[in-house]
């Protein structure tokens, strides 16, 4: 506003309409010349009339100047030239277009009258009109067609940078079903331009006009060759263990990575073949799909009233899940988290409403409140798999891994022998095997308890050992999907910590087979693969989300964290493994320990040695009766 009141700035802005409407009038001028030559051009070469050309140059020639200006005089006094043009209305559009047919009118008239002589060719007029009407237009929205081209060119680089130049890895029938799908639907902006397949009988080929181009040694080369942003796993069949080998090679690429259902997902009736999903950190385990003794699992679960404590935990919850699978008498969910508890109730309620299910919240350490609950529904069967877990956690506070660890567990295998219950299964760690950390001496300790608990005839006690579990609550790998989702650095305690992982359906699974097999005083141990590096699962998670290791997405080395080891075990080197009928369960060899200084010296005295609240005295309690700790100073 304060511009406006300069008188400097107005004469600015007045020379500099001045000029505007000049150069728009000369272009108008122009564009009536050019017209009528496009005009002129475009009707005696149609006709071969080279005659008519000539004639029709040479007049305007003679007065194309004075009907160049009358145009111009004819938009002035119409006021055009005092108007924004390209805020105009289709209405503004129609009176320029009404003014030029006046115009060409009077252009005819004159031509056809005055200046007869020349002989004028008479279609030259109604081009004339539709070439000056145009050019008008363009003219004056040169500006705005710039900007509608642009915009298009954009849009169109953008679909192009957006599509989806696909491989597809199996030229089988769901790789072409899925290929028909693609291009018939046109999902996701996706185009299939190359298949891959180890059917050498099926390479050089072409599937519905998309070349076979070679097998999974070929997938890096047509990678580059066929410029492919995304690769599709096709082939429900294949072995766990050979997608993993795939995806490895896949893995180097910076394409994203899909993939369909595996035949096991189908038959379970989670899925269809139709779905397609983005490949996760589970399929790179490469394990092969556990078979169970279904009929050995159901008739110890079937019509049985089934205890989950921790139910609401990551492999308690999944426990519940699969216990309900063998129709269960009644399941009790035990957790001292509600939140928990509330979420895998709702859930199961949902799914299975028929089921007897019960929730009591409620800490193992209370001795009093796990016997009204034993009182209230005298359970068959135990799954103990509340615990704390967090090894550097529980290095901080020690005193809390030995009251929930040790003495809940103690507290619950005590009150299920009391109860006369059949069965009780400890969820184990490989962190209790040589431990470094209190909470696996802690482990160490409750599977020392209930292999002390075991008596011939009575209930059988028996530990489940395995190792880290994909998913679960404080895992590696979810806090990994977080930072990668918030383009924040990764950390990793050392290039060289390697750990065990399996899924947690796959470990509930085994456990519930472990538990069934168990005859007493057992710990069994789940067969957990090849051992990852973290640093790769890092590199393989930043690839899988579409990104690049240390340029999108830092990978920084923290050092290893209070009571962390390098590597984990999953058997002491005296305990050695006995296969089991199972392929994936094993069996430790026992180990002796002083079974009379555990029940009746150390586990009394707990409870003081605690409210002592002296953590050397505990280290050394627990040394003391755990040869194998071994604490480790980071």
């Amino acid at each position: 506003m304060d511009n406006q009141n300069n008188p400097g700035w107005l004469q600015k802005q007045n020379m500099y309409f001045v000029r505007h409407v000049l150069i728009h009038m000369l272009m108008d001028g122009i564009v009536f010349a050019f017209s009528y030559w496009l005009a002129a051009f475009f009707m005696c070469n149609m006709h071969m009339f080279l005659e008519d050309y000539r004639i029709s140059m040479d007049y305007f020639k003679a007065f194309g100047v004075q009907w160049s200006i009358g145009q111009i005089v004819l938009f002035s006094i119409f006021g055009f030239y005092n108007k924004v043009w390209n805020c105009e209305t289709i209405r503004t559009h129609v009176k320029v277009f009404c003014i030029c047919l006046i115009y060409i009118l009077f252009f005819t008239v004159i031509s056809e009258t005055v200046y007869r002589s020349y002989r004028v060719a008479n279609g030259i007029y109604p081009l004339l009109l539709i070439f000056d009407f145009s050019l008008i237009m363009v003219n004056h929205h040169w500006r705005s067609l710039v900007a509608v081209i642009s915009d298009l060119i954009k849009k169109r680089d953008k679909v192009v940078a957006e599509q989806q130049l696909m491989m597809i890895i199996g030229a089988g029938f769901s790789g072409r079903e899925l290929c028909i799908k693609i291009k018939k639907e046109k999902v996701s902006n996706a185009k299939p331009v190359v298949f891959i397949d180890d059917d050498i009988r099926k390479q050089k080929m072409f599937m519905l006009g998309v070349p076979i181009y070679g097998g999974r040694d070929k997938i890096l080369e047509a990678v580059g060759k066929y410029n492919i942003n995304t690769i599709m796993i096709a082939i429900p069949s294949l072995p766990d263990v050979e997608r993993r080998k795939i995806l490895e090679i896949c893995s180097q690429t910076s394409c994203k990575l899909l993939t369909l259902p595996s035949a096991a997902e189908i038959i379970s009736g989670k899925v269809s073949v139709n779905d397609i999903r983005k490949i996760d950190i589970t399929d790179l385990l490469g394990r092969e799909q556990s078979i169970l003794d279904t009929s050995c699992i159901s008739s110890d679960i079937s019509g049985k009233v089934i205890l989950v404590s921790g139910g609401g935990g990551s492999i308690g919850s999944e426990l519940c899940r699969q216990v309900c699978k063998y129709a269960p008498g009644k399941l009790i969910i035990f957790d001292i988290y509600e939140n928990n508890a509330y979420d895998i109730e709702n859930e199961l309620r949902r799914k299975y409403p028929d089921l007897n299910l019960f929730v009591r919240i409620g800490s193992v350490r209370d001795k009093h409140r796990l016997e009204a609950v034993f009182q209230e529904f005298n359970p068959d069967m135990v799954f103990h798999a509340a615990a704390h877990k967090h090894v550097p956690l529980m290095e901080i506070s020690p005193f809390e891994a030995m009251k929930n660890n040790c003495l809940g567990t103690y507290n619950i295998a005590l009150t299920a022998k009391q109860y006369g219950l059949k069965k009780f299964v400890l969820i184990s760690t490989d962190k209790a095997v040589n431990p470094t950390n209190v909470m696996g001496a802690s482990k160490r300790l409750c599977e020392m308890i209930i292999q002390s608990l075991n008596e011939p005839g009575k209930t059988e006690f028996v530990a489940v050992r395995f190792g880290n579990v994909l998913g679960s609550n404080g895992s590696v790998v979810p806090l990994f999907q977080k930072l990668i989702a918030a383009r924040q650095p990764l950390t990793v305690t050392h290039p060289e910590i390697t750990r065990y992982f399996m899924t947690i359906p796959e470990a509930a699974s085994l456990v519930l087979q472990a538990g069934a097999m168990a005859k007493g005083g057992e710990i069994f141990i789940l067969d957990m693969g090849k051992p990852f590096k973290i640093l790769s699962l890092a590199e393989t998670l930043i690839k899988l989300s579409g990104l690049r290791p240390y340029q999108d997405i830092k990978i920084e080395f923290t050092g290893l964290r209070p009571g962390e080891k390098l590597y984990e075990e999953l058997s002491l080197a005296e305990e050695g493994m006995t296969a089991s009928e199972h392929s994936k369960i094993f069996i430790s060899n026992p180990i002796p320990f002083d079974r009379d200084k555990l029940m009746n010296k150390f586990i009394p005295e707990l409870p003081e040695l605690i409210a002592r609240n002296d953590h050397q005295e505990l280290i050394a309690a627990i040394k003391e009766m755990v040869y194998t700790y071994k604490p480790v100073e980071n």
